[in-house]
């Protein structure tokens, strides 16, 4: 037997008074377990009252004809410890906790989030958080299970008798708090000018042009660190020479060849006027070799040498200034 049980049947043995006097002496937490408890129990029989009344007193003697519990019983108790508008409060949110249904707050989380947080628990913990859901939201996680995972899950499912309301209130306490936490730290990394700079950074020119102008009225040095973060690969042109053989020598001809293919003829002729005569012909060679490729794929290519690009900044092998300008340090 739980021991909050326990607890119920001892004040469901007590006179009113005497119970109720405990019950004062509680911290309000505790009084809304007990209370919420005592709500449930609608009958004890004699052997477990004299079981809590010997283990908790250990003594012998006459019992006091327990009182049925329920929600009136425990709305009079609370009247009694600790008036009428306190016993209000507690005794509407012990409704709300019987009336709610385990794990009720994942019905609206989706499968997707529930399977950020659940894989990795035991099959009998995925087990018991499947058999609270509605039916397609359980079928849609059991689905992104590994398949090693799905069969012990759906075998202890189909095997799961009873379950302590205890342990129920644990597991769901213990998930809710990990996915608040993880939610809340997702919140704490939104936004900022990172965020801001990756916004302007695909969207067209003229309302790129208006919001920074209009901001530069007013923080002219966020604009600075917003246009700094806002390199792409067109801005290659503003690059200086010796930032772009810095360049060079960190990204593979084949790769160039894939980048330049959607490339302006400027932008070609920047990187092709700091190469070698043979150099220059190998990567037009290999440009033409290529074929026809897809957009995504030049795309693709042409972010990672933006990224490079801001690796040599953060290494301080080049700066990009806020104008876009960029120079080589001598080390």
């Amino acid at each position: 037997m739980e021991n909050l049980r326990k607890a119920a049947i001892l004040m469901l043995s007590l006179d009113k008074p005497l119970a109720a006097e405990v019950m004062s002496q509680l911290p309000k937490a505790r009084v809304e377990q007990l209370t919420l408890e005592i709500a449930r129990i609608d009958d004890v029989t004699k052997e477990q009252q004299e079981s809590v009344i010997d283990e908790f007193y250990k003594m012998a003697g006459q019992r006091v004809p327990i009182e049925r519990g329920g929600l009136e019983f425990a709305n009079a108790l609370l009247e009694q410890s600790l008036g009428a508008e306190n016993a209000g409060s507690i005794l509407e949110n012990v409704r709300q906790s019987m009336s709610s249904v385990p794990f009720g707050f994942l019905a609206k989380a989706g499968a997707d989030n529930l399977l950020t947080f659940i894989p990795e628990e035991h099959p009998q913990t995925i087990a018991l958080i499947l058999s609270h859901l509605p039916a397609p939201l359980a079928a849609e996680v059991l689905g992104g299970l590994p398949s090693n995972k799905q069969l012990e899950v759906i075998r202890r499912i189909a095997n799961m008798e009873q379950t302590s309301p205890e342990v129920v209130r644990d597991v769901e306490q213990s998930l809710e708090s990990r996915m608040t936490s993880s939610l809340n730290q997702q919140m704490e990394k939104a936004g900022g000018v990172p965020l801001v700079a990756q916004i302007l950074n695909v969207a067209d020119r003229m309302t790129n042009k208006g919001i920074l102008e209009a901001l530069e009225s007013e923080d002219a040095e966020l604009v600075d660190e917003i246009k700094r973060l806002m390199f792409v690969f067109d801005d290659l042109l503003k690059l200086s020479d010796k930032a772009i053989r810095a360049l060079l020598q960190e990204v593979d001809n084949s790769q160039w060849a894939i980048a330049l293919k959607g490339a302006s003829e400027e932008i070609k002729q920047k990187i092709t006027g700091n190469l070698s005569q043979r150099g220059a012909e190998l990567l037009k060679e290999a440009m033409e070799y290529l074929g026809p490729i897809k957009l995504s794929e030049v795309e693709a290519m042409q972010q990672v040498i933006v990224d490079t690009v801001r690796r040599l900044e953060d290494a301080g092998e080049i700066e990009v200034s806020s104008g876009g300008e960029a120079e080589q340090f001598i080390t």
